[in-house]
């Protein structure tokens, strides 16, 4: 077979090997997003642009250890360090955000959310004391926390626009610059890819609203959904996955979340960062601009996620807003039903977990409503289920 496959060609060589002629049925695969997703793919409708990143290369962002000094030029950092010179660092602790004085030499960037999910409120106060410390990016949107709650991939998305709206209302369009984006990376591989190129897309497109031209500035994280506590050697394969994806979809810094579920030693910190040193040095897949690019398959996931994004964070400013809206409990609940329907299809195996509901199977300990609330945006993860 020749390698310009034609799709008549292509349709006539599987009904052969299927032996049916009504292939689609059994080769289309459902997915809890709503993306129409195609066995097979000849162009895209809309080629799109080069989407670009706001850092050259991706940062590879480690867990501060003094035993990594040397050797690590991004740090996420919980507590204060005394002498940190010429290293970028991620400021993960609210108190300590506020003590630090960056120096000329440093690159400093918050990851503290100015946002109280429970409350319904932005924290002006802490707004107005990070935007005052010359971070290289004072303010974090964080939407680990909805991914890690079950939210959609367009709600992430959507919501992230609607937060960062709020924002701009309050401290003006010069804010746009001044943001990171929190994001967790989870394991369906070519969405995950699909939804940081999506988000640059309404991001910028937002910010074309304002009469500006910004691209997202993205910290990307590995998931703690999909991640199982006795099961520390497929949780690593997952978060390499998963670094990969952040990669190649273009994420301004990447960390890894220790694989060790709720525990943590020196070793597996070391590991955890190991995983960016040989994705990024061996494979090579932290400096291209938009890998992606090109492909028919991740670009049109990618425009499907972008518009159902759009649309999402459309509906929500028409109904009142971010805030407005956790305050009448209708983000809770709308995460809260999606969540709900991904658990259920763990529990069925419609979504495979190697080692909790495939190769062996668990038994299943606790109900979805031990695990859920509607008017709460909690971290749970799928295999809590069954520990």
């Amino acid at each position: 077979m020749s390698n310009t496959a034609t799709l008549p060609t292509w349709e006539n060589l599987v009904k052969k090997q299927l032996k049916t002629e009504d292939i689609y049925p059994i080769l289309e695969k459902e997915n809890l997003e709503g993306i129409e997703v195609r066995p097979f793919y000849t162009e895209v409708k809309k080629p799109l642009v080069n989407l670009p990143r706001v850092e050259e290369s991706t940062h590879l962002v480690a867990r501060y250890h003094e035993s990594l000094e040397d050797e690590v030029f991004a740090f996420l950092l919980d507590q204060n360090v005394e002498n940190l010179t010429e290293k970028t660092v991620f400021v993960n602790n609210k108190d300590l955000a506020g003590h630090i004085s960056p120096q000329e030499e440093d690159q400093y960037f918050s990851l503290i959310d100015v946002f109280n999910e429970k409350d319904a409120t932005i924290d002006d106060q802490l707004a107005k004391e990070l935007l005052a410390k010359g971070f290289k990016r004072s303010i974090c949107v964080d939407i680990s926390l909805h991914q890690n709650a079950g939210a959609a991939i367009y709600q992430q998305l959507g919501i992230a626009l609607a937060k960062t709206k709020e924002l701009a209302e309050v401290y003006g369009a010069e804010i746009f610059n001044k943001l990171i984006f929190r994001i967790a990376i989870g394991g369906n591989y070519f969405f995950e890819m699909s939804k940081l190129r999506a988000f640059k897309m309404v991001f910028n497109q937002l910010s074309k609203e304002y009469g500006l031209d910004e691209i997202p500035y993205i910290f990307a994280e590995t998931s703690l959904r999909n991640k199982a506590v006795a099961d520390n050697e497929n949780n690593l394969i997952r978060s390499t996955l998963e670094l990969a994806s952040a990669m190649i979809g273009g994420a301004d810094a990447v960390f890894t979340n220790n694989y060790l579920v709720e525990r943590s030693t020196d070793n597996s910190e070391e590991i955890s960062f190991k995983q960016q040193i040989v994705l990024a040095y061996e494979s090579i897949i932290n400096v291209f601009e938009d890998a992606a690019n090109g492909s028919y398959y991740v670009e049109d996931v990618t425009k499907q996620i972008a518009d159902k994004s759009w649309a999402l964070f459309v509906e929500m400013e028409e109904a009142g807003g971010y805030l407005e809206l956790l305050k009448q409990g209708i983000v809770q609940k709308k995460i809260y039903d999606h969540a709900i329907e991904e658990q259920k299809w763990i529990e069925e195996g419609k979504i495979k977990l190697i080692g909790v509901n495939l190769y062996p199977k668990l038994d299943v300990k606790k109900s979805i409503s031990d695990l859920y609330s509607e008017k709460e945006i909690k971290a749970v993860r799928w295999a809590e289920m069954f520990e």
